[in-house]
């Protein structure tokens, strides 16, 4: 059942529905595992990286607001359940326990890059059906690249 009736024609809103729903699940566990590794880094850096790792998941949760109402507003229920978010993802798992600052570092420059590199594929993928989620998706994925640019700072 869709209640909100989208401009765009079927198969151009399975493209961008596709798109957006993969973003979101993205977004949502990248915030969940910075914020896991944000609880359990441990070392010298200990502090900048604490705090480093909020601000990842301050951008990643609005991100994925953003990105939620597109979808909704073209008629695509969004789907940030658990469950979804935990077989689509494209972020490899976190471990439990503690981390070293530096491991902890790493984690987030290969969890961005995971997630920078499928958000390119979206914005090739929406550019022609729908350039107004493809300009939400460039903007994301540039705030996403700069994270990725500071984290691989902090270990080089």
């Amino acid at each position: 059942m869709s209640v909100v009736k989208s401009p765009l024609s079927e198969q151009d809103r399975k493209t961008v529905g596709d798109a957006l729903q993969g973003a979101l699940v993205d977004l949502v566990d990248l915030s969940l595992v910075a914020k896991q590794v944000h609880w359990n880094v441990v070392g010298p850096r200990f502090r900048s990286v604490h705090l480093q790792l909020d601000e990842v998941v301050d951008s990643a949760r609005t991100h994925a607001d953003t990105v939620a109402e597109r979808a909704a507003a073209l008629g695509i229920a969004p789907d940030g359940r658990a469950g979804t978010v935990a077989r689509a993802s494209g972020i490899t798992a976190v471990g439990d326990g503690w981390i070293k600052d530096t491991a902890a570092v790493q984690t987030l420059v290969e969890a961005l890059h995971a997630v920078i590199a499928r958000m390119r594929q979206r914005i090739d993928a929406t550019g022609d059906p729908d350039p107004v989620t493809q300009d939400i998706l460039i903007g994301l994925t540039g705030d996403l690249e700069k994270h990725h640019w500071m984290f691989q700072a902090e270990n080089a």
